[in-house]
């Protein structure tokens, strides 16, 4: 007897982990790597505008008071710190995504998620629009010839990271992975190659003269600034909305690029800092902050160039943390019944399109409106983000009250000093821009908590509806009521062989019925009916205003007048290419729509594929 060879082992190294991922749609989904691309540009693009809010507040006070740009960047470092490892403990605790809602849904109740929620949205969308006016406007100071089309530029620049996002956000993170090393390597050079000069190597800008102190220099202008600065950490949370988009360990893979991207943003934001006091800088006309001390590292070279080029891309793929975050929280929102359940699915790809494609439309109705002006979106942006920031702050606050896990009071205490000074710079930054278009505000959250109020109110009366309060019997049709199915025909052709075939499958009597606009056409279609004898009696319903709507629909009503069941079975071409649809009239879904909304039968659609 010859024994069998011994089966060799699945290698787990390779293949095992491989099917898994592919299981679980991992093969898609992103590294810590490709999450601080996809999920992170945000926050740190946000260097670019963040130390030049803190100059433009300062500089009401007087020259000497942009001095203070060290401390008040070391708060914002502060606040940033708190927020990393606040929402760390955010993803630990709520994997499945959705940030400040899915804390405050658990520990605050319904109106503190629903504001959670709309603020969220808001932000989102708004990143979007900020994130590439920015960008189009950082580059048409490269080029002065694209000065006059910025507005097509951030189109363009959204449609781009649209297609990339409905394809799959893996792939945007592996697009987005060159071009955050190069602008990290360039931030931080400026950095560095600026300290290591007493003096700019090279001053750009316009002499603005004499800059006259307008406010005092107290305690409201440092909050000023302090708030305004806070527009560097919009951004903070998306890694914590996005969870569910990494790779198994999901969770570790977040909290890691939650922490790279802590000190990675407080480096460059204290490290900008600095040197705006060692060299002085102060708003010069036509040029950033950002150029300013570019020009002060690099002089007016090729590094130069590539530093401001590459900060113009990057705000504008900095958009691209809202694709990650917003169609995310949408889905959480559908599966809340908050939001239409159809921003709930995914395609094959673990992409939710329909939220990517919602992000896309809002967003470009807000460029439009705006005319892609940086200046005039500035006063709506961050505030959505810091009622984020509070809320979740406080949420957690809670839980570590009622968890009492090791360590709680610590956690607590923590996560109660971050919503203070989170409530500190939204009270701050809100009264500050309320004139300026914040006010907008005051409308459109509390109209987005109406929305998903109301949503969440429909599908709770569609499921009280449906609801049974008990297990009915089933009771079938009576044995002298055979179920009807009405067969509507244009022609005999094989696929009316067909559909007739398929009627005749489902049991019944079978009635075909053709709709004729004229005399002449009927007496044709019965004379060809009769020649063929197909063992069936058609039904030749005439039409006096050449509608095939109308006649079919009363014939319907007809026969369900005696309480029959009744099925229309119809018909509908379907083409090998997709753009040969269009080729064919459209009267089988014409003629389903009206039978659903204008009668009970039951409506089924048989597709003839053509070859």
């Amino acid at each position: 007897m010859v024994s069998a060879p011994p089966t060799q082992p699945v290698p787990r190294r390779v293949a095992d982990p491989r099917l898994r991922r592919v299981l679980k749609d991992d093969a898609h989904k992103l590294t810590a790597v490709g999450g601080l691309a996809a999920l992170s540009l945000d926050a740190l693009s946000s260097v670019a505008y963040g130390p030049e809010a803190i100059v433009l507040a300062l500089i009401a006070g007087g020259v000497g008071a942009v001095a203070f740009t060290l401390p008040v960047a070391i708060a914002i470092s502060v606040l940033l710190i708190v927020l990393v490892f606040s929402y760390r403990q955010v993803i630990a605790v709520h994997p499945e995504g959705g940030g400040s809602y899915a804390v405050a849904k658990k520990d605050l109740g319904r109106g503190a998620s629903l504001l959670a929620a709309a603020s969220l949205v808001v932000d989102y969308v708004l990143t979007v629009a900020v994130s590439l006016a920015a960008g189009a406007a950082s580059l048409a100071s490269a080029f002065p010839a694209l000065a006059p089309h910025l507005l097509s530029i951030t189109l363009i620049g959204l449609a781009i990271l649209t297609v990339l996002n409905l394809i799959g956000i893996s792939e945007s993170a592996k697009v987005l992975m060159l071009p955050t090393f190069v602008f990290i390597v360039c931030i931080l050079a400026v950095i560095v190659f600026g300290l290591s000069h007493p003096t700019p190597v090279a001053v750009i800008g316009k002499d603005l003269g004499p800059i006259e102190p307008v406010s005092a220099l107290g305690i409201i202008l440092v909050l000023k600034a302090f708030a305004a600065g806070c527009s560097s950490l919009t951004g903070v949370e998306a890694i914590a909305n996005g969870v569910p988009a990494f790779k198994t360990p999901a969770i570790k893979r977040a909290q890691h690029t939650e922490v790279a991207l802590g000190i990675l943003l407080g480096v460059m934001l204290i490290g900008l800092s600095i040197l705006i006091k060692a060299h002085h800088v102060v708003p010069r006309g036509d040029v950033t902050i950002l150029a300013q001390l570019s020009a002060a590292a690099f002089g007016t070279g090729i590094p130069f160039y590539i530093t401001n080029v590459t900060v113009a891309l990057i705000l504008g793929f900095a958009a691209n943390t809202s694709f990650g975050g917003l169609p995310v929280l949408m889905s959480l929102l559908a599966k809340d019944d908050r939001m239409p359940h159809l921003f709930a699915l995914r395609a094959e790809k673990p992409v939710y399109r329909y939220g990517v494609a919602a992000l896309a439309a809002f967003a470009a109705v807000i460029l439009i409106a705006s005319g892609a002006d940086t200046h005039r979106l500035l006063p709506l942006f961050a505030i959505g983000v810091f009622i984020g920031f509070t809320i979740s702050q406080a949420g957690l606050v809670k839980h570590w009250f009622c968890a009492r896990t090791p360590g709680w009071h610590w956690k607590a205490a923590l996560n109660g000093f971050g919503a203070a000074l989170s409530a500190i710079a939204m009270v701050v930054f809100f009264s500050s821009k309320f004139t300026e278009g914040a006010w907008l505000l005051v409308i459109v959250i509390p109209l987005l908590i109406l929305l998903f109020g109301r949503t969440e109110n429909y599908y709770q009366g569609v499921k009280r509806e449906l609801e049974l309060d008990e297990l009915p019997t089933l009771t079938p049709n009576p044995p002298d009521q055979t179920p009807l199915v009405i067969v509507p025909i244009d022609d005999i052709n094989k696929r009316t062989v067909q559909l007739l075939e398929a009627a005749l499958h489902l049991g019944g009597e079978v009635v075909p019925v053709t709709i004729s606009r004229t005399d002449q056409k009927a007496h044709a279609m019965t004379k060809r009916w009769d020649q063929w004898n197909p063992g069936l009696e058609l039904v030749v319903l005439p039409t006096a205003h050449r509608s095939l709507v109308t006649p079919l629909v009363e014939y319907v009503k007809k026969r369900q007048s005696d309480g029959r069941q009744v099925t229309v079975l119809i018909t509908e071409i379907k083409t090998k290419r997709r753009w040969h649809q269009i080729l064919h009239n459209q009267t089988g879904i014409v003629l389903t729509a009206n039978l659903i909304d204008r009668t009970d039968a039951i409506v089924a659609n048989y597709p003839y594929r053509m070859n």
